[in-house]
């Protein structure tokens, strides 16, 4: 084997702030920060296991003034100082990532960029290939055949044609580049108005700085004029951007400029343990333990694996292509004994219900894995065993639910099997939600949860089927290549579920929400996905129409507005009409300087002209148009006549549910129009459509966490809670309240509940500010635990990085401690919302399960259809109307005891719109 010639240089400043931003506010014992701490020991395991090398250094910028603040006072003079939170743990870090292996440097007086720059060009020399790794620009200038950047963050790797690609220019012309442009984090100025382009297409045509300064004079326009005045400025800010590469590192590198001294060493264990002890590491401490006693004593080559989790230490892949019935009998007797089997799925569709079964894989043991291909037919494949043979040896294990199954987007799997006649049983968990559940502000694909937990990165789609044009079925792979992609999907997946699980088992509350609200949540929209919606094509139809002479008219009226005819669907001709020729104010402008026309611009004007307002009314209807009455039709399913969406169950924060292909939880239901299109959903003969919601929920819940005494007795009393609101804000007897006052108080019961600020509150009511300012006060001094519940959460919020919902939901507020002034306003009024909102989610989701279990239990033939929001709709067989309009009420009310009662109403009709 060759000498490993890789000297990998890690820029340790960059790190640690992508590390503090990424991750929640993690607190160790006595309350100690240790998100960037984590985040850091993460990262730099992941790199030692991307990138081998024999010689390695995490560089970090030294504390105190450089070079550059000598020559130029203003050096990062804008910057903001380290967070608190952040510099406490800079120490740490320091100290970690020598434990972990890795010498670290730190030069008085030097940017770590140029340590780097000084180390790469005599690592170069030496006959090493350098790979620096940052999130920095900076650094392309340092980029040559020897020299390479990477960005694990965004998995981006930069030679000198990819920083041509980036930048536009080659690396060395990366300073002239930067000296154009400036640099606003470092507060180095540019040349004014000069961005990338200009920068690139000026070095393309003159060849270098030194050519854009000789051609200044002839420079035409405002970009040669603003040239022309940096020009005495320019040479400073070269020397500034400029990499100095000549840095003297005798002192800090023993040996120098021999870089034995760098070579990477094994992991402190003892220490690393102490270490994880301290800071609350529990799982990785727990690991390394494991480790240790598996191996009884460690060399120097065993230190180097990762000890993220022990699924992320390197195991013996023992992967297994299931071609004879010999080979499935045997993993049919393993997967009967065992614990825990992950089961997946390769099919030749994403669309689940339309998806078949192209092969499976099943996994038992941290890296014994096996995979059954069935239907691959390119040229040459080897004969494989018949899907329905394998099917009925498989269906009694598949329907046992004594059978612990595992999953990655079970649901999905539970459809394919489905479409195949198994009803799969025995699910206890899917890692898509377990990661949900943890970390729902995060990604949640396999791909995403092997990188982030066992530091492993496999085979992606794209690397087996390709991309674009030339992309081919999963059918088409060769069955070698797509085994060791199913085998890796299964075995990771109980990998990451090994990770994950005790972390969600220690925590109470989010075990409940994972175990009573999630795991079953998924199985019920499984069957309402299926069960899908009946629609009524011809209604569909007749509004697509009438919607069609609607727009064809208010076209005609939007010309004769404008005083000629022109293009309603472009922002420019737009803009003509609006600020040149009608003479209209310009609200904003875009972010290439034109006068903006979006929806929010259009909505003040229309105050001021009628062609505002009607050119609203043409997007609002057109949008309804090709998205409901025109689309929905096309998306009915020929077997079931019906149309089936699919509900994404880990992409909002807060725990609720979202539709899509179609979306049925944005139909707009403000409009008359919009209303209608639920017109179109319909029941089939014998039955009819009931919709069964909560009353004012998130008010309840605002009551049941505030405590507020005056919310309280308002629900308990049974009391209008507006009309209470109303009474108290402006102080009048309940029965004296008139309609407008009511109408305020509902816009200032739900706007607090948003985070709304006195200036939403007057634009919102059409009144002064101070107003909107004397309602607010008078609210919360007749209010007041309303007014502690928000300062206390927003507090809670900024010290653990999250809030909770009354189930124990977490939900991320990443921007609440490092995020800029106004993202952390936006960071404070989720905090607000988000407990509320999220109690909601849990609530209705609660609320289905116990329906259905009622149900199921009672053998009724009624069925959800629809969940949009705090909405439940069913199709209900006429015989049992009575028993839903009675019962359904009670148990969704019964799913929980809060300080208030909950109340749900059922309206019922022949279809959606009618039953509200």
């Amino acid at each position: 084997m060759s000498e490993n010639k890789t000297l990998l240089l890690v820029d340790g400043s960059s790190y640690l702030y992508r590390a503090y931003h990424a991750l929640p506010d993690l607190r160790g014992p006595g309350g100690v920060p240790t998100g960037a701490l984590h985040g850091m020991v993460a990262m730099m395991q992941r790199l030692r296991e991307q990138v081998p090398a024999a010689h390695a250094v995490c560089v970090f910028d030294a504390s105190g003034p450089t070079f550059r603040d000598e020559w130029y006072p203003d050096y990062k003079a804008h910057r903001a100082p380290m967070p608190e939170a952040l510099a406490e743990q800079i120490e740490p870090i320091h100290e970690v990532v020598k434990l972990l292996g890795w010498p670290v440097l730190q030069v008085e007086g030097v940017e770590a960029d140029d340590v780097i720059g000084t180390l790469a060009r005599v690592g170069a020399a030496s006959g090493h290939e350098v790979v620096i790794s940052t999130g920095d620009k900076d650094l392309a200038q340092l980029v040559t055949p020897q020299v390479t950047l990477i960005n694990t963050m965004s998995n981006e790797r930069l030679d000198e044609a990819g920083v041509l690609a980036k930048f536009g220019v080659a690396p060395n012309r990366i300073v002239d580049y930067l000296t154009l442009v400036g640099d606003t984090v470092d507060n180095i100025p540019g040349v004014e108005k000069v961005g990338a382009k200009t920068a690139a297409k000026w070095l393309a045509e003159y060849g270098s700085l030194d050519g854009v300064i000789e051609a200044a004079p002839k420079m035409k326009g405002v970009t040669g004029e603003n040239l022309r005045k940096a020009l005495d400025w320019l040479p400073q800010g070269r020397r500034l951007v400029t990499v100095h590469c000549d840095c003297d590192l005798a002192k800090h590198v023993p040996g120098w400029p021999a870089l034995d001294a760098l070579a990477l060493r094994p992991v402190h264990r003892d220490d690393l343990l102490a270490f994880y002890t301290r800071f609350g590491f529990k799982t990785w401490k727990r690991d390394l333990e494991e480790e240790i006693a598996m191996e009884g004593r460690a060399d120097a080559q065993g230190d180097l694996v990762t000890l993220m989790d022990t699924a992320s230490t390197p195991v013996e892949k023992r992967y297994e292509t299931v071609l004879t019935m010999e080979a499935l009998e045997q993993w049919l007797r393993k997967i009967d004994a065992a614990p825990l089997t992950a089961l997946d799925t390769e099919t030749d569709s994403l669309d689940a219900l339309q998806a078949r079964i192209v092969g499976l894989s099943l996994s038992v043991a941290p890296g014994e894995a096996c995979y059954v291909p069935l239907r691959h037919d390119y040229a040459g494949a080897p004969d494989q065993l018949p899907l329905d043979a394998v099917l009925d040896k498989l269906r009694p294990w598949l329907e046992d639910s004594s059978k612990p199954k595992l999953g990655q987007h079970a649901k999905y799997d539970l459809h394919v099997f489905q479409n195949a006649g198994i009803s799969v049983r025995g699910y206890v968990h899917d890692t898509l939600l377990q990661s949900y559940v943890l970390e729902a502000h995060k990604p949640h694909s396999l791909e995403s949860l092997a990188e982030r937990h066992l530091n492993r990165r496999g085979l992606s789609y794209e690397d087996l089927c390709g991309k674009g044009a030339s992309k081919i079925p999963f059918t088409q792979v060769d069955i070698e290549r797509a085994s060791e992609y199913a085998c890796e999907d299964a075995e990771m997946c109980l990998a990451v579920h090994r990770a994950l699980w005790p972390r969600v088992e220690a925590e109470p509350g989010l075990l409940h929400v994972y175990r009573d609200i999630e795991l079953p949540i998924s199985a019920l929209l499984a069957r309402m996905e299926r069960t899908g919606v009946l629609i009524d094509r011809e209604v569909l139809a007749k509004q697509s129409h009438e919607l069609g002479q609607r727009l064809l008219a208010l076209e005609q009226e939007v010309h004769e507005l404008a005083g000629q005819p022109f293009n309603l669907g472009s922002p420019k001709q737009l803009g003509e009409i609006l600020f040149n020729k009608l003479g209209l104010a310009v609200v904003k402008k875009t972010a290439s300087g034109a006068p903006s026309t979006d929806e929010e611009v259009l909505e003040k004007l229309a105050l001021d002209h009628p062609l505002p307002a009607r050119l609203l009314e043409h997007r609002g209807l057109a949008k309804l148009k090709s998205t409901y009455t025109d689309k929905l039709p096309q998306m009915v399913n020929p077997a079931t006549g019906r149309v089936h969406t699919t509900y994404a169950q880990a992409v909002a924060v807060t725990g609720r549910l979202s539709s899509n292909e179609p979306n049925l939880q944005n139909i707009p239901i403000r409009t008359p129009e919009g209303r209608r299109v639920r017109e179109a959903f319909i029941a089939p003969e014998g039955c009819v459509i009931a919709s069964a919601d909560y009353s004012q929920i998130e008010l309840r819940i605002m009551a049941h966490i505030s405590g507020d005494e005056g919310l309280l007795r308002a629900f308990t009393e049974g009391s209008d809670v507006h009309r209470a609101t109303a009474a108290e804000v402006f102080g009048v007897a309940a029965a004296d309240v008139n309609s407008e006052q009511r109408r305020y108080a509902k816009t200032i019961n739900f706007g607090l509940i948003y985070g709304m600020s006195e200036f939403g509150l007057a634009r919102r009511l059409g009144i002064e500010t101070k107003a909107a300012r004397t309602y607010i006060e008078r609210y919360f001094a007749r209010y007041p635990g309303v007014k502690r519940y928000m300062d206390e959460t927003r507090a809670q919020a900024a010290e653990r990085g999250y809030v909770e919902t009354v189930f124990g939901r977490r939900l991320y507020l990443p921007e609440i401690r490092g995020g800029s002034g106004p993202r952390r306003a936006e960071a404070e009024r989720q905090a607000v919302n988000a407990p509320m909102q999220g109690t909601a989610a849990d609530l209705i989701k609660l609320a289905m399960l116990a329906v259905q279990r009622a149900l199921d239990e009672q053998g009724r033939l009624t069925r959800i259809v629809l969940q949009v929001h705090d909405e439940l709709v069913f199709e209900v067989p006429e015989a049992e109307l009575d028993w839903v309009k009675t019962e359904v009420p009670k148990l969704m009310a019964g799913v929980a005891a809060l300080k208030v009662p909950l109340l749900a109403e059922v309206g019922v009709g022949r279809n959606w719109d009618e039953a509200h």
